[in-house]
């Protein structure tokens, strides 16, 4: 049986693409070691001290990332409102209440505090229009609302289905991988059986980083991201520079996943793209969840240092390939006994 000769590199392409590896590795352990918090307004600089109303909402603002005028989206079926403010004289008798609906945009009229309610001393008013406006404490509007722009949205049902969308990719991968077995008795997957590339390599290599880092301000800096999910942006030169790289780590992750699907579009070898699409879907999604709850234990960086070597070592590995399997399209190093599907190619 015949082979392809795949030899289209010479040693000094090879050199630098080693180069072009370690630059990334140096670029990404970066991510580990920077931590940063949003500063806090300065109280000094341009406000009115003797306001203690102004001083008080400087330290609200800091502390709860919202203040008045703030807008926030109803995510909750729905979520009654007093119509009477809270701590007034006839406020314990007072009942009459008006509910704000699913998809309700609201904004904070008023913020007060009730030492004496022992539940929340925190209340917020909140309007919907001129005409549906009232009370509700603090914690219950933030379990039924999240703030109002589509980053925050997208933070909030993506932290709630995060199951569901790992459970959903690994099925996919699982599907793809027996039929992929049943009829080509080759399966291409990164790491294994890769194709000619180093995108989809890459690609891995930026989600576990990004998962890291993820878990990482989880973890140790828990209310940098809280600010981050109330005053979101896609811009990272706006961020600090922990949250700018995991920004920029997105980026990098729609970019290089768009080069992947371009790239496996125009692979000779690779039988069904959408299969091997599927299951590096499934790689990323289980690097996703492993590197996230590793960090919170502190073992998520010595295995992210051992997965980068390991991703980086296979990849070169595969990629010294220079003949393709005349019956399954395998990388071969060497003619003879294909290691894949045991063919013998001549």
């Amino acid at each position: 049986m015949k082979t392809l000769n795949l030899n289209r590199r010479n040693a000094k392409g090879r050199k630098l693409h080693t180069g072009h590896f370690h630059g990334w590795l140096w670029f990404i352990s970066l991510w580990l070691f920077a931590a940063c918090y949003y500063p806090t307004p300065d109280r000094n600089d341009g406000w009115n001290v003797q306001n203690i109303e102004t001083l008080d909402s400087v330290q609200f603002r800091s502390t709860h990332h919202y203040w008045r005028n703030f807008n926030f989206c109803v995510v909750a079926d729905s979520v009654m409102l007093l119509s009477q403010r809270p701590g007034d004289d006839s406020w314990s008798a007072a009942r009459d209440s008006v509910p704000v609906k699913h998809d309700d945009h609201l904004v904070v009229a008023d913020i007060a505090k009730v030492p004496t309610d022992s539940t929340d001393s925190i209340w917020v008013k909140v309007a919907r229009d001129q005409f549906t406006q009232g009370w509700v404490r603090e914690k219950h509007l933030l379990k039924a609302a999240v703030p109002d722009d589509p980053i925050s949205l997208f933070i909030h049902h993506f932290s709630q289905s995060t199951t569901l969308f790992v459970l959903g990719c690994i099925g996919l991968l699982i599907l793809f991988l027996l039929i992929q077995t049943a009829r080509h008795r080759s399966f291409p997957l990164v790491h294994f059986n890769d194709i000619r590339s180093f995108y989809p390599t890459l690609l891995c290599l930026i989600v576990s980083g990004a998962a890291t880092l993820y878990g990482s301000v989880q973890h140790f800096v828990p209310e940098t991201w809280v600010e981050f999910y109330y005053h979101p942006t896609l811009n990272p030169f706006e961020l600090p520079l922990i949250l700018a790289l995991f920004v920029a780590s997105v980026w990098l992750i729609i970019i290089v996943g768009l080069a992947v699907v371009d790239d496996v579009r125009h692979q000779p070898d690779v039988g069904s793209g959408l299969a091997y699409l599927a299951g590096l879907a499934g790689v990323c999604a289980v690097l996703y969840l492993v590197f996230t709850l590793t960090v919170h234990i502190y073992i998520g960086y010595p295995l992210l240092i051992a997965y980068w070597w390991f991703a980086i070592r296979t990849h070169r590995r595969q990629g010294a390939a220079r003949y393709l399997c005349g019956h399954c399209a395998g990388p071969m190093k060497h003619k003879g006994r294909c290691p894949h599907c045991g063919r013998l190619n001549q």
